[in-house]
């Protein structure tokens, strides 16, 4: 599964290579209520074909109209801003008071988009530089932490994977989680020493390696976009992991197992001499409460909780899997939590 922004490059290279005009949009700048973030991306095509977003819809309409009625001749990009009066707020659906801008930029062979995703096939993190005055593009290997910004003229876009996922044990719960983290611009990797979970393992832009866990949290260097999930319900494979992990900066470590299971855990951690502060960081049972009873739920479950985490969601606002009241009838869950 590939994410919003990578299909939205890859398309764009279909088209190109087809021979047919096509630009890049990107939102560089928003203010007040917005329905799409700073570097939402979509490709639209000379036919009116579209791929990605920049709003809820309108935006990209009236981006259509323009492309069918006047085409794409202009040779250099341009920026367009919708939403500063209320009429037009009104009229492209932005929420009261959003603004939206945009740089739209047509694109050729020497937008380099082909290598950009050879780079991005490769697992770099990349910058790509747009002169939004004469359309000249530079690629280059992003610093950890870069921005999407425009400085002197120059818009700076970031692709690959900006976040880290770091999976322990290669079961089906691990493949549902390691296509919906995919989708969402991590790069995943699934650790697994058992040979009989790792043959039929075949989820593609996911590593697979066979390292014993520990041993691989410590050579990641685990930083504050990184993140560590332990799946296999197996202490000699889990434990020692999640010890390096929550000892690092990892901005989320989280482990599967019942209430009961997980203060087991804790006990057997506090051995390591992790202290309490370290031992609240560790999420279990692992996930936002949603009722879930599938590996596929479950896999929601965890994403929904990793990405509060990481947007910095009050904890008041959620309702972990570890604080739910459950209904008896929720044991199939709890077991599977």
């Amino acid at each position: 599964m590939d994410s919003i922004d990578l299909e939205v490059l890859k398309t764009s290279a279909a088209w190109l290579a087809a021979g047919r005009r096509c630009q890049l949009v990107t939102v560089v700048k928003t203010w007040g209520s917005s329905p799409r973030p700073v570097g939402a991306t979509l490709a639209l095509c000379e036919d009116g074909q579209v791929v990605g977003s920049v709003s809820g819809g309108c935006i990209e309409d009236d981006l259509i109209d323009k492309v069918r009625n006047n085409g794409i001749d202009f040779a250099h990009p341009e920026v367009l801003s919708y939403g500063i009066s209320a009429d037009e707020a009104h009229r492209f659906g932005l929420p009261c008071g959003g603004t939206i801008e945009l740089a739209i930029e047509p694109l050729s062979p020497d937008s380099r988009i082909p290598e950009l995703l050879d780079r991005l096939a490769g697992g770099e993190l990349v910058e790509r530089s747009v002169d939004l005055r004469t359309g000249a593009v530079a690629l280059g290997r992003a610093a950890a932490g870069a921005v999407q910004r425009v400085e002197d003229g120059v818009l700076h876009t970031i692709h690959g994977p900006r976040w880290r996922l770091y999976i322990i044990g290669a079961g089906p719960l691990s493949r549902f989680l390691a296509q919906i983290a995919a989708g969402m611009e991590y790069r995943v990797t699934v650790c697994d020493p058992r040979e009989e979970y790792r043959s039929g393992w075949n989820v593609e832009g996911v590593e697979l390696v066979h390292a014993m866990p520990d041993d691989l949290v410590l050579e990641a260097k685990l930083d504050a976009r990184s993140a560590v999930v332990a799946l296999t319900h197996d202490p000699k494979l889990d434990d020692l992991a999640l010890m390096e992990a929550l000892r690092s900066e990892a901005f989320y470590v989280g482990a599967i197992g019942s209430r009961l299971n997980n203060e087991k855990r804790r006990e057997r951690l506090k051995l390591f001499d992790l202290d309490d502060e370290q031992l609240a960081r560790l999420h279990g049972p692992i996930g936002l409460y949603i009722g879930s009873k599938t590996p596929a739920e479950i896999a929601v479950s965890i994403m929904a909780e990793m990405t509060a985490v990481k947007n910095g969601v009050p904890p008041a606002l959620l309702v972990p899997h570890s604080k739910a009241v459950e209904p008896a009838t929720a044991g199939v869950c709890a077991r599977a939590a």
